[in-house]
C-alpha cells in the first residue's frame, strides 16, 4: 500500500455478487460446465458427501446439478478415480477433496494428531490396524474386523475408530468406496510422492486454502471462508492475517445489502469507491477472476442438493438468495414444515421454491412442492415460476431413470392445477 494509504474498496450491488458467485458455483455460463465432473471438482474444490440418499447420494447430485444429466457412473469414476485424484477428507464436512490439494491439509493432520481425539478415545491397538493397512491394503473396515459393535451408529468398533483416526493424522487414505464403504489404504502407496513430501506451515496451508475457499465461492464473507474450511481460534487468525496481508490471493469488496457499512446508492457496474469519509468498508473478499467481466451466459434450472456448496452455508444462502432453509431430515415427521430432504429449486439465478422429493418405481414423486415469494408476483412472474420448476422436475426425473412426475401437494394451492397442466406439457 504506497504511502500507507489503503487499496481501493470495490462496490458490487447485492445481483452483481449473487451473479458472479453463480458463475464461481458453476451455475452461469457454458465454460463451468467443460471438462465434466472431475473438471467440476477442481473448481468447487471440495464436494461434500452424506448417507442420505433420496434421488441419487448428495456428491452425485452436486454433479448433476451443473453438468445436467451427465451418466452416474461418469460422477463415481471422476471422484474415485484409480490413480487417484481425489481423496476424502475434513473440509466444510466430510468432503471429496482434489488430490493436488493434500499438503494443503496438513494443519488439519498436525491438529488432529496433537489432539488424539475427535470422536472416540484412540484405542491402543492403532498401530496393530496400520500395519494391517499396511499388510493388506486396500481394505474396508469389514475386512479389518468389523466397523461396529451391534449399537448406533456412533458405537464403532475399536478397529473403526483406529483406522478413523489413522485417516484424520494422514497415515491412510479413503480415495474410493465400495457399496459406500470406505476403502482404506496407507498414504504412501495413494498420494503421489512430490505431494506426499510437502511440508506445509499452518500458515501455508490455511492461506492456500482461504485462496481456494475464495475461488470457489466467488464471493464471501471472512465467516463464508471460515466455514468452508472449518477453522477456529488460532487457525481463524492465520485466515485473517492471510486475508490482511494478501497471501490468499483475495480482494476486499463491499457488497450493497450485506452488512457492515454505510449503504449509498449503487452504480450500474462495479465500481472503486471513494476516497475519504465517503469510503466503504470492506464487508467480503473476492476471488479477482470473479470480478472479471460481467457474468453471462444461460443459467441452470435444477434441485440443489441441501448439502450442495452453493447452499451449504444457511447464513451465506439467506444473505445472496433471501432463502430460509434447513435440513428437515432428522426433525420429527409431524414436525416438519417442507419435507425429509427439501431440495431448493433454482432457476434464473433465483431460487424459486422447494420440492420434497421420492421415488416410487418409475414415479419421480414430489410430496411437496413450495414456491418462494421472491420467485415474483402477477401472473407472468407466476407462470415463469411454474414452467422452471416443471422443467426441474422432469429433468430431474429423467435423469435416475424416472418416467413419470406426480406432485402431491403444492404450498401454494393456485399454483397446483398450473404446475400440474405445466408437467402434462413437457414430455
Amino acid at each position: 500500500m504506497p504511502n500507507g494509504v489503503p487499496a481501493p474498496v470495490l462496490d458490487l450491488s447485492a445481483d452483481e455478487a449473487r451473479r458472479a458467485i453463480l458463475r464461481a458455483q458453476g451455475f452461469l455460463g457454458a465454460d463451468s460446465r467443460r471438462g465434466g465432473a472431475a473438471a467440476m471438482l477442481r473448481r468447487l474444490s471440495a464436494v461434500q458427501l452424506d448417507t442420505i440418499s433420496v434421488l441419487a447420494r448428495s456428491h452425485e447430485l452436486v454433479a448433476y446439478a451443473r453438468l445436467g444429466p451427465v451418466g452416474r457412473a461418469k460422477v463415481e469414476r471422476a471422484y474415485w478415480h484409480d490413480p487417484a485424484t481425489a481423496f476424502e477428507y475434513w473440509c466444510h464436512a466430510a468432503c471429496i477433496v482434489p488430490m493436488a490439494d493434500w499438503p494443503l491439509y496438513a494443519f488439519r493432520r498436525r491438529a488432529y494428531r496433537e489432539r488424539r481425539y475427535r470422536w472416540h478415545e484412540v484405542p491402543p491397538t492403532i498401530d496393530k490396524v496400520l500395519e494391517q493397512v499396511r499388510n493388506d491394503g486396500p481394505v474396508t473396515t469389514t475386512d479389518l474386523g468389523g466397523a461396529k459393535n451391534g449399537g448406533p451408529w456412533w458405537d464403532w468398533s475399536d478397529v473403526k475408530i483406529a483406522v478413523e483416526f489413522l485417516l484424520d493424522i494422514g497415515e491412510v487414505v479413503c480415495a474410493r468406496r465400495v457399496g459406500w464403504r470406505r476403502v482404506y489404504d496407507v498414504a504412501e502407496r495413494v498420494v503421489p510422492s512430490d505431494l506426499l513430501g510437502r511440508e506445509l506451515s499452518d500458515a501455508e496451508c490455511i492461506s492456500g486454502l482461504a485462496g481456494i475457499a475464495g475461488r470457489a465461492l466467488g464471493i464471501a464473507t471472512r465467516a463464508d471462508l471460515a466455514d468452508f474450511i472449518r477453522v477456529r481460534g488460532p487457525h481463524a487468525t492465520l485466515l485473517d492475517e492471510a486475508l490482511k496481508d494478501g497471501s490468499a490471493g483475495l480482494v476486499p469488496v463491499h457488497v450493497e445489502g450485506w452488512g457492515n457499512g454505510r449503504v449509498r446508492a449503487s452504480a450500474a457496474g462495479p465500481r472503486q469507491a471513494a476516497a475519504g469519509p465517503a469510503r466503504r468498508a470492506a464487508n467480503a473478499w473476492a476471488d479477482p477472476a470473479a470480478l472479471a467481466g460481467a457474468p453471462r451466459g444461460r443459467h441452470r434450472t435444477t434441485p440443489l442438493s441441501p448439502f450442495d456448496s452453493l447452499v451449504w452455508d444457511r447464513a451465506r444462502t439467506e444473505r445472496v438468495f433471501g432463502f430460509t432453509h434447513r435440513l428437515e431430515a432428522y426433525v420429527p415427521k409431524d414436525k416438519r414444515v417442507h419435507g425429509y430432504f427439501t431440495m431448493p429449486v433454482l432457476a434464473g439465478g433465483k431460487l424459486i421454491g422447494r420440492v420434497d422429493p421420492a421415488r416410487e418405481g418409475t414415479t419421480f414423486v414430489a410430496r411437496q412442492v413450495g414456491f418462494e415469494p421472491a420467485a415474483g408476483r402477477g401472473r407472468a412472474a407466476h407462470a415463469a415460476a411454474v414452467a422452471a420448476m416443471a422443467d426441474a422436475l422432469w429433468e430431474a426425473a429423467s435423469w435416475v431413470g424416472c418416467d413419470d412426475v406426480r406432485v402431491e401437494r403444492v404450498g401454494v394451492p393456485d399454483l397446483a392445477a398450473p404446475l400440474e397442466s405445466a408437467l402434462r406439457s413437457i414430455p
